[in-house]
């Protein structure tokens, strides 16, 4: 789980393959959450889902050395950790509301909003195409939000602010990336997600029923393996290569929300959702394109590694 080197030899097939995996695990993650959201409170789910993983981190932190911890960059890790605490809280308590399609494709709306975070931020121009890439995909969130209709959730609006934040996670983790091995990033994000949802645990708790201890166990789970497997995929093929395999994570979770709970979204909802996707995976190109190649790599490995 070291940093990626820049000379591998990439196996495109594997990494596109670990890739959809991982987001699999996102799927099925978001989806325990939504089955335990009606009993467990949304603190105690993102504390649980981040205790877990770091405890399954820890391993390979011992091996490491836990000298190799050390960063002058704390900084950068809190912000990283309370966005993407913040954003995971946010769609647990969106997905006790809408349908899960539609809170884990808004949260994973991110690339539409970091070329705009890293403009404000890092003075990044924003060209033609990546602006046109931007609208298609805004057009398709305005679509699946569908404000003209009479009952409008207020979580859905909740779960694109989750997005957002999971931007402002990714374009931290960009910062960290160049100097940061993904060790390091994970076990920040990790530590400092469990000591802020802590007081949370506390506050919240209440003996969960014996299917939630599932629930919590598996959330925490699917998250370290989804982690684990894309960072294995970036060791297989340029994260600028595969990410747009992370769309297959909105696949997953149709077809679960379908199974599971009869969620059939209608006509204008499939078409934004297209359109999201489409705007998404057009950002991360013109992105790509529009800056050095370095950086754009790494910022593209955020797009992929959605951590939020």
């Amino acid at each position: 789980m070291s940093q990626i080197s820049a000379t591998r030899t990439e196996n495109l097939g594997l990494g596109i393959l670990l890739t959809v995996l991982a987001f699999l695990s996102v799927a099925i993650m978001s989806a325990l959450g939504k089955a335990a959201s009606h009993s467990v409170s949304s603190g105690v789910l993102v504390f649980f889902q981040n205790s877990i993983s770091l405890v399954i981190l820890l391993p390979w932190v011992i091996r490491d050395g836990i000298g190799n911890l050390k960063t002058e960059h704390l900084g950068l890790h809190c912000v990283r950790g309370i966005s993407g605490m913040l954003s995971q809280y946010f769609m647990f308590v969106a997905l006790n509301y809408i349908p899960l399609v539609d809170a884990v494709l808004l949260v994973n709306a991110a690339p539409l909003f970091i070329p705009i975070i890293t403009w404000i931020w890092l003075k990044h121009r924003i060209g033609v195409r990546l602006w046109l890439s931007l609208v298609i995909g805004f057009i398709g969130i305005v679509l699946i939000l569908q404000p003209g209709r009479d009952v409008v959730s207020w979580a859905t609006p909740l779960a694109l602010v989750a997005g957002i934040l999971s931007a402002i996670a990714l374009v931290t983790v960009g910062r960290l990336n160049t100097t940061e091995p993904s060790l390091r990033i994970l076990f920040y994000y990790f530590l400092i997600s469990t000591i802020l949802t802590a007081p949370l645990l506390i506050t919240k708790w209440s003996p969960p029923e014996p299917r939630a201890w599932i629930y919590l166990i598996g959330i925490g789970l699917t998250m370290a393996i989804a982690q684990i497997l894309l960072i294995l995929a970036y060791e297989q093929a340029s994260p600028s290569r595969v990410s747009p395999f992370n769309y297959s994570v909105v696949v997953f979770s149709g077809i679960i929300g379908w199974i599971v709970w009869n969620e059939i979204p209608n006509a204008l909802s499939i078409v934004g959702t297209i359109l999201v996707c489409a705007g998404g995976i057009l950002s991360v190109i013109h992105y790509h394109k529009k800056h050095e190649p370095l950086s754009m790599n790494q910022a593209i490995k955020l797009l992929a590694r959605k951590q939020i």
